[in-house]
């Protein structure tokens, strides 16, 4: 776990050049080339005066960086000591508190490494870009990112461009526990950079729970951070969820086996994550990976849960792809599975699906 010191220590330039010497030799990052500077100054006909603003912001970068640690990243308590949230309010934006320890645990690969299928850079690549290679990426140079700069508010610019995984509250999950699943035994086929587990085990009731996922270094994080939990007995599969439907020995040790079934699944190419063994990765089309990953993913699921059991997933639709009906394709393909119970509405204004619609939908399905 990184501490406030640690974490400015990612940002240091050694001496940071002089505003002449920033001028002469800062580069401005486009889609695909880079410009010097002063050329992109000229020709977009941009202020020395909004120059030096940003100059300022990186010479005292410290400022804004602790302000991003303290509510970002910054861990106090492990447990959850709130109430649950009740079923009728439902809000991932609550008590965020509980995302910190979620993003120090996996900082690199949900601020870095994970990609946009829109192509949107990474925060943390814009931010190591700028403060340390005085690269600086275009947008920050547009009329409107100027616009808060001169306003001071350079972090507004950081949160609205650049991508973030999205991570689900653990508080969320736990308070989904309590108010609608009460489950005890748990199975999630991803292990949504532990928050899933982080959730169920507050939750005093839960005696097992079973998470996969293919990304190795989230897979070893979330077990040694079940080690915080003796009493949940947990096991951690780093595979793909499909390519269980061949584990003859997971297909009997846990046919029926769980009350509770619970993920939020990928959204095909809105977040491209890490490794070979990826979805989007191994399934080249949509419909193949509707096919591929989702049927033997909803398969896999009906085949562990036990009858009267609750499948849920959280999803909705994704902005700018009208060609597409993402929630509407996969319920399609659970609903010849599984039964429709309901669907509950959840308040997201973080999500990266869809920002014109802040709420996402957690359906409930029932073998």
């Amino acid at each position: 776990m990184k501490s406030l010191v640690q974490f400015l220590r990612l940002f240091e330039n050694g001496k940071d050049p002089s505003f002449t010497q920033f001028v002469r030799d800062a580069k401005v990052r486009s889609v695909d080339k880079l410009t010097p500077l002063k050329t992109y100054m000229e020709q977009r006909r941009i202020s020395e005066h909004d120059i030096r603003l940003l100059y300022n912001h990186i010479v005292n970068r410290n400022e804004y960086l602790t302000r991003f640690y303290q509510t970002s990243l910054e861990v106090d308590s492990l447990h959850i000591s709130e109430p649950p949230m009740p079923r009728s309010k439902l809000d991932n934006n609550i008590n965020i508190k509980y995302k910190n320890r979620i993003r120090q645990m996996h900082m690199r690969n949900i601020l870095q490494r994970t990609k946009s299928g829109f192509h949107s850079p990474s925060f943390l690549d814009v931010l190591f870009n700028l403060y340390k290679k005085n690269i600086i990426d275009f947008q920050l140079l547009n009329p409107s990112a100027i616009h808060y700069i001169r306003e001071g508010r350079i972090g507004s610019v950081f949160s609205f461009l650049y991508f973030r995984a999205s991570i689900m509250n653990p508080y969320l999950v736990y308070s989904l526990n309590h108010s609608v699943f009460k489950g005890e035994r748990i199975f999630t086929p991803t292990l949504g950079w532990t928050s899933y587990a982080y959730g169920f085990a507050e939750c005093p009731f839960v005696k097992e729970y079973v998470g996969v996922d293919v990304i190795e270094d989230v897979c070893s994080k979330t077990e040694a951070f079940m080690r915080n939990y003796p009493a949940i007995d947990t096991r951690i599969y780093c595979t793909p969820s499909e390519s269980l439907l061949k584990n003859q020995h997971f297909l009997t040790t846990y046919h029926e086996h769980f009350d509770t079934v619970f993920f939020s699944p990928p959204y095909y190419e809105l977040e491209l994550y890490p490794g070979k063994s990826q979805s989007t990765t191994v399934y080249k089309t949509y419909e193949d990976w509707l096919e591929g990953y989702w049927h033997g993913t909803i398969k896999l699921c009906h085949h562990v849960l036990k009858k009267g059991g609750t499948m849920c997933y959280i999803l909705s639709e994704i902005g700018g792809k009208e060609e597409r009906h993402i929630l509407q394709d996969m319920n399609k393909i659970t609903k010849t599975t599984f039964r429709y119970r309901t669907t509950l509405p959840m308040y997201n204004k973080n999500k990266n699906a869809n920002p014109d619609d802040t709420n996402e939908k957690i359906v409930i399905f029932v073998k």
